[in-house]
């Protein structure tokens, strides 16, 4: 006879290890602690060190109750489980004021202060968007924060991996004093993930910088440097064909208008890295620098480039084109391009014949993003050639601008489209298509 009585609840005493620690994953600092509280179990398993290799402390300008709560719950688990800490993240969220940046040098302090004496695991560092260039840093909280972080990153130099310090904007003596610190215990450093995009301040011509050149020889494992154009010069490349190309592969490079990039770099500096590195790709992003001329000096045909980015901010320009990038500058990459990024205000000249034409041109391209002034027809010549496997394109991503008057039959025309390669579309291509008005 079956026995009607209830089953035997199965205790959570008794959770394996591994599903707890899982369980607890999910948590916030609050749930975490207050759950520590339910047995001596529970309480090891919040413990852990799987549970406190990774941590996020968010610095809020605008302090709430909430973020003040959350901010004090961060610092303070840092400090009782920081031995266990390998990834840290610091965020500014609105930093607006001097109270705000003074109690952010005070607090960091504290923070790299503790971490430099119990951890030895941390391998990812990363604190963007400091702008130390804005009003709200004074000279005598900046100068401290930069001693402050120099300090740490000098005691924990032999085991960081990853530094990202993008958006510091810092002055060359500053930056320089801490690219510095990450080899002054062993004149070397062995750090192969490095960000230093928008590390220095705007308009400065880095690239000329023996305390730059200096610095940057002290780097002798680079595998990925993120940075921007205004480094770029020929004794850098010297220096990274000489030091790291044995394990240099990516070099992310930004390009702003608002950085000097007329200084001259030769193709055979290019090529010399090329061939000692022989494993690298390099990936341009260019924010508003889109005449032919400023990009035919900087994009030579020896750099091995896996993506370009071209940004335009929608700024009217009458000496610009895009025509001659296009149809002389980009096909030079036909065999290596990878991604492909435009962003255009081209409301003056009609690119539908060359783009496509690039596109059908770069063997390797599975990227495409475009938001331009383009025909709807653009979109079925695209996908038709797609169909017909004259590309390898698995990404499509196109907005295309028209005036207010033509978005909706635009909108109709689309939908056509894809119902023409809605097989082709569904089972091979990430594909997101529209029209928008330009006004």
């Amino acid at each position: 006879m079956e026995d009607d009585s209830e089953p035997e609840q199965k205790s959570w005493a008794n959770l394996p290890d591994v599903c707890l620690t899982h369980v607890f994953h999910w948590l916030d600092d609050r749930d975490r602690s207050q759950a520590a509280l339910v047995c001596k179990k529970w309480s090891c398993t919040m413990c852990s060190a799987s549970l406190w290799r990774t941590r996020t402390i968010t610095f809020c300008g605008r302090p709430s109750k909430a973020c003040k709560l959350e901010l004090q719950s961060s610092l303070w688990y840092v400090k009782k489980f920081g031995t266990h800490l390998e990834h840290l993240e610091i965020k500014l969220s609105n930093p607006n004021n001097t109270t705000f940046t003074k109690r952010f040098k005070v607090n960091t302090r504290v923070l790299f202060s503790h971490l430099a004496k119990c951890n030895r695991r941390l391998a990812c560092l990363s604190i963007k968007s400091l702008a130390l260039d804005r009003f709200y840093w004074k000279n005598a909280t900046r100068t401290q924060f930069i001693k402050n972080l120099a300090t740490f990153l000098k005691k924990m130099s032999k085991q960081l991996d990853y530094l990202n310090l993008k958006g510091a904007r810092v002055t060359l003596e500053e930056g320089c004093e801490l690219l510095n610190s990450l080899s002054c215990l062993t004149n070397e450093s062995f750090l192969s993930h490095i960000s230093i995009e928008d590390f220095f301040r705007l308009h400065l011509p880095v690239y000329s910088s023996t305390l730059f050149h200096q610095a940057m020889s002290k780097f002798h494992s680079l595998v990925t440097l993120t940075f921007n154009y205004n480094c770029i010069s020929d004794e850098l490349l010297d220096i990274l064909r000489e030091h790291t190309a044995h394990s240099l592969c990516t070099l992310n490079i930004k390009c702003h208008a608002h950085d000097p990039h007329g200084q001259v770099v030769w193709g055979m500096s290019w090529a010399n890295l090329v061939k000692r590195a022989p494993k690298l790709k390099v990936n341009f992003f260019f924010e508003r620098v889109m005449k032919h001329d400023h990009l035919a000096r900087i994009l030579l045909v020896e750099i091995p480039v896996k993506s370009i980015s071209l940004r335009g901010c929608y700024l009217h320009d009458p000496d610009w084109i895009m025509r001659p990038t296009l149809t002389n500058l980009l096909p030079a990459y036909c065999h290596v391009l990878e991604k492909l990024t435009l962003e255009l205000n081209n409301d003056s000249e009609f690119l539908d014949n060359e783009l496509l034409q690039l596109i059908l041109s770069c063997k390797k391209l599975f990227f495409l993003k475009v938001w331009a002034f383009l025909n709807i027809t653009f979109v079925e010549r695209l996908l038709q050639n797609r169909a017909e496997r004259k590309c390898i394109l698995t990404t499509i991503e196109v907005r295309i601008y028209t005036a207010r008057r033509e978005t909706h039959r635009n909108a109709r025309l689309l939908c056509d489209i894809y119902t023409k390669f809605k097989h082709l579309i569904d089972s091979e291509l990430n594909y997101f298509v529209s029209a928008c008005s330009a006004v």
